[in-house]
């Protein structure tokens, strides 16, 4: 079997159609897909299931998908080898946007030195759990539910959502605060926040209609900028900045778990430094 057919299988897995295969390939497409149509014809299996915007993996692909994927490491460690620069093994891990980055950056830092060579990729919980279904990911920092019931996971750390204040807010020192006491108060919003309908609905129910003075996707930055006192948000409990307090929001019960979820069985057998380290990460958080 040639390995330029391997390659342009992964290619295919990896960018999700053949168009953006080919260009990655440095090929035509036509070239790639008779490069496909070779390989087929060869394992005797369909591999992809094609439709007009995106191409899947069939029983076949998913299974060979595993062999492709050791083969082409097991040859760049050979290779490697051979010219006197072993490489280290990639781990690519998804994380879940909504997840802080200070604790992943902590989970870096406690693996050590001489790792696994890792890539990080970052989205939403759909978009996590597609890199996943595609291979594209080894593992994902998710949250663990509905989305991830496929895979094999296992779970880190459970938690609340709560208020977040400046330090110097006049109810950062509270207990717990009623939504209705919010009324007046300057909001950012979260836009990835996957129980933003669920805050929304909690405010409105309670007459709260505030002034959003932002809007983000970046929960670290919307972190900032609660403690720089442009406004007050709903966040993840994991959220911590000395900047910032955090006060219980009474009546408002959503959780989330966060955990590994893992592609195929050998990425949920893998016990590496990074592994390792976010799971006493988020333990301790």
């Amino acid at each position: 079997m040639d390995r330029y057919l391997l390659r342009y299988f992964l290619a295919v897995v990896e960018t999700g159609n053949f168009s953006r295969a080919a260009t990655r390939e440095n090929v035509a497409q036509p070239t790639l897909s008779a490069g496909i149509a070779k390989l087929e014809g060869e394992l005797k299996a369909r591999l992809f299931d094609r439709t007009n915007r995106r191409v899947h993996l069939t029983e076949a692909g998913s299974r060979f998908l595993v062999h492709a994927r050791r083969i082409e490491h097991e040859y760049n460690l050979a290779q490697a080898a051979v010219s006197g620069a072993a490489r280290s093994e990639l781990l690519r891990v998804a994380v879940l946007s909504t997840i802080p980055t200070a604790l992943v950056g902590q989970a870096l830092a406690l693996r050590g030195a001489g790792g696994e060579q890792v890539e990080l990729l970052d989205g939403s919980e759909r978009e996590v759990a597609a890199l996943l279904a595609r291979r594209r990911a080894d593992l994902a920092l998710t949250i663990v539910g509905l989305s991830t019931e496929r895979f094999a996971s296992e779970r880190l750390r459970e938690e609340g959502y709560g208020l977040a204040l400046p330090a110097a807010h006049r109810l950062a020192g509270a207990g717990a605060v009623a939504g209705e006491d919010l009324a007046d108060e300057v909001m950012m919003v979260r836009r990835q926040c996957e129980a933003l309908a669920q805050t929304s609905r909690y405010f409105t129910d309670r007459g709260v209609r505030p002034f959003f003075s932002y809007r983000g996707a970046s929960d670290d930055k919307v972190l900032a900028l609660v403690g720089a006192g442009l406004g007050i948000t709903v966040m993840p409990d994991s959220y911590q900045d000395p900047a910032v307090a955090r006060v219980t929001l009474q009546g408002f019960t959503p959780r989330r778990t966060l955990g590994l979820c893992y592609a195929d069985e050998a990425a949920r057998h893998r016990t590496g430094g990074l592994v390792q380290a976010l799971r006493e990460v988020f333990a301790a958080a």
